[in-house]
């Protein structure tokens, strides 16, 4: 399973590139502005830093606009993934910018039949949001199980990038899943090195090593 980050945090992606568990970044306007920057300046320093597919995600309506603003993206760096919404028109954006080598991401998936739609679009990447279903007391990882199904039955490329993931378990059931991505806000990604069992170990360890040396 590969793990994005959520963020345009470079010092957060940094450590975790250095750790070699970051796969890949997402981010959105919102993300964007929470770091103080330019939207063209916090891209170019993350792609400095990650290899990875880094999406990134404009404002446009249509399919014209959305093309306009993924062409434009796609200049930034090599590794640019345009994100466009689970419209219509995101859907008609994405044939346009896939024929024209720009990889694709269609965020705001809520459905199996959206994201039936999105790789049948020819979407390099797809995102459910799972955290999202689960706020509105729907099940958020049915979903994935239902669209790794879907996806596997009729052999799209499609790749499921799990977002809006809230904890932990998040991950693991989506890794469970068979989902190929899971995109972790640098809190959830931090989780997921601790346990209280592995905190306890290592002091009694240390206090016992401490002990020996009296």
């Amino acid at each position: 399973m590969k793990f994005f980050l959520d963020t345009a945090n470079a010092e957060k992606i940094r450590a975790a590139v250095e750790l070699g568990m970051c796969d890949g970044v997402t981010t959105n306007p919102t993300i964007i502005m929470k770091e103080g920057k330019e939207h063209k300046t916090a891209i170019q320093e993350i792609a400095k830093i990650m290899k990875g597919p880094l999406s990134v995600e404009g404002v446009g309506q249509t399919a014209e606009e959305m093309v306009k603003e993924g062409e434009e993206f796609a200049k930034w760096a090599p590794n640019v993934v345009v994100k466009v919404p689970m419209t219509a028109e995101g859907l008609k954006a994405v044939r346009m910018l896939e024929k024209k080598g720009i990889r694709t991401n269609v965020t705001l998936v809520f459905s199996a039949s959206q994201a039936l739609l999105a790789a049948k679009a020819g979407a390099s990447y797809a995102s459910p949001f799972v955290g999202r279903l689960d706020d509105i007391s729907e099940d958020g990882m049915a979903l994935i199980r239902d669209i790794v199904q879907i996806y596997k039955n009729y052999g799209y490329k499609t790749e499921i990038i799990v977002a809006s993931v809230r904890h932990p378990i998040h991950v693991v059931e989506a890794a469970k899943a068979g989902a190929h991505i899971a995109t972790l806000p640098a809190d959830v990604f931090e989780k997921l090195f601790k346990h209280p069992l592995t905190d306890k170990g290592i002091a009694q360890f240390l206090e016992d090593h401490k002990k020996s040396r009296k």
